[in-house]
């Protein structure tokens, strides 16, 4: 079975990484005054006033990788580095493991063909035993199988994720030319993820893995965190930005749309890498594939 992203572009005809550098200076200014202009600065950090920008030079790999007020000072959104690999795999896990109950209870919501279904089981029971006492055991059970089936798949899924991209990073998103990972740090500690994957055939990058500690939620983080991805989208000169997802919470997708993206679809027919489409599965674990795309430019 598929897990995780595909293999990796090896190169690509867009400017590749390691050619970032040799971008005239003035066009690097002119596209993140651009980016500047598509999304309005966010507020700033709790803490003390950030530190100056730092002197103009060549940018690392990920764009603007290095801007942002230095550690202890506020959020710093920075490139990945090889020693934050548990750190980033921690947020990740975490991150993952929210989705069990939401998408067991709340995601029933988006479902009502699996409603109904429900509802005629705990009538048919009802029929069959007239007990009221067991037609209300009915619903209980049922949402019992549906958190069972919700943490097994999604388990599945995230073992799946920590043997692929998510077990070498460095090797996945940092070294293909056009794919890159980056991280939140507050006070010297990652509080947040989010990756960016080239694809070559449409010229299109992915946006990825995006999670926030929940102990620091709110702050602005992932917001941030999404706009590293655009400005590196520009910086490269990629057409849209893409990215798909399966969370239940509003919140995830407004944040999106407040990013510029626009919802292209949605699907209830996704396969999520651990599912095994056994009958049980089909009857207690529904997810919702929506996709996502924000148009950088005409091809």
């Amino acid at each position: 079975m598929h897990c995780g992203p595909p293999d990796m572009v090896c190169e690509t005809k867009i400017v590749a990484a390691e050619d970032h550098e040799a971008l005239p200076g003035a066009k690097k200014d002119a596209l993140l005054a651009a980016a500047g202009a598509m999304w309005p600065p966010l507020p700033a950090a709790p803490g003390p006033a950030a530190a100056p920008p730092p002197a103009p030079g060549p940018q690392p790999h990920g764009g603007t990788g290095g801007a942002g007020p230095p550690e202890g000072r506020g959020v710093c959104i920075r490139e990945f580095r090889a020693a934050e690999q548990e750190a980033a795999r921690r947020i990740f896990y975490d991150g993952i493991l929210e989705r069990i109950p939401n998408t067991a209870f709340r995601g029933l919501r988006q479902h009502p063909r699996i409603q109904l279904l429900y509802a005629l089981l705990a009538a048919l029971c009802f029929a069959v035993t007239r007990s009221l006492l067991l037609t209300c055991l009915v619903p209980a059970g049922l949402l019992a199988l549906r958190y069972y089936y919700s943490r097994k798949v999604i388990l599945a899924y995230l073992e799946c994720a920590l043997h692929t991209d998510m077990a070498d990073i460095e090797q996945y998103y940092m070294k293909p030319p056009g794919s890159c990972f980056w991280v939140a740090v507050l006070d010297g500690n990652v509080v947040g993820i989010v990756a960016a994957r080239a694809h070559e055939e449409d010229n299109t990058v992915e946006l990825l893995r995006m999670s926030v500690d929940s102990r620091f939620r709110g702050k602005g983080i992932a917001k941030a965190l999404g706009r590293r991805v655009l400005e590196f989208a520009m910086l490269h000169n990629y057409s849209a930005v893409v990215l798909g997802t399966t969370a239940v919470k509003v919140a995830a997708h407004k944040l999106y749309e407040s990013l510029g993206f626009r919802h292209m679809g949605a699907s209830d027919h996704y396969v999520l890498p651990g599912m095994t489409l056994s009958l049980a599965e089909r009857l207690f674990f529904q997810v919702r594939y929506h996709r996502y795309r924000l148009q950088l430019r005409e091809e």
